[in-house]
């Protein structure tokens, strides 16, 4: 069990504005539902220079309810909260643990980052 890839996330190129019709004529009966894109990064993102995924490779944190090929979302700029999963590094190595009250005084634990979402494939 490991981590696939990590990548930081990317703002979009462009974004779509919803308009009107520049058509004469009688207007198209759907020309109200034009909407603006989901954009998943504004919805998921709280602070976007901070926030990076994470594919998982393997099924080793199946109790933390992530498996092969999940991609998390982690925020580095929040802080250690008792009951959050995190990304830590533990004696050089990456790995998810469960944020608990004393996680964090051993020397050799660090964290990296708090998980804010874990994305499925279904």
């Amino acid at each position: 069990m490991e981590f696939e890839s990590i990548h930081k996330i990317k703002r979009p190129d462009k974004t779509h504005k919803a308009g009107s019709s520049e058509q004469t004529g009688f207007p198209s009966p759907a020309t109200h539902y034009l909407e603006s894109t989901i954009d998943l990064n504004l919805i998921l993102t709280r602070n976007r220079d901070a926030t990076f995924f994470i594919r998982i490779q393997g099924d080793g944190w199946r109790e933390h309810m992530i498996c092969n090929r999940d991609v998390l979302i982690i925020d580095r700029s929040l802080p250690a909260t008792a009951g959050k999963l995190a990304v830590i590094v533990k004696d050089g190595d990456f790995t998810v643990a469960r944020i608990v009250k004393d996680s964090f005084e051993d020397s050799d634990t660090v964290l990296w980052g708090v998980v804010t979402y874990i994305i499925h494939a279904v």
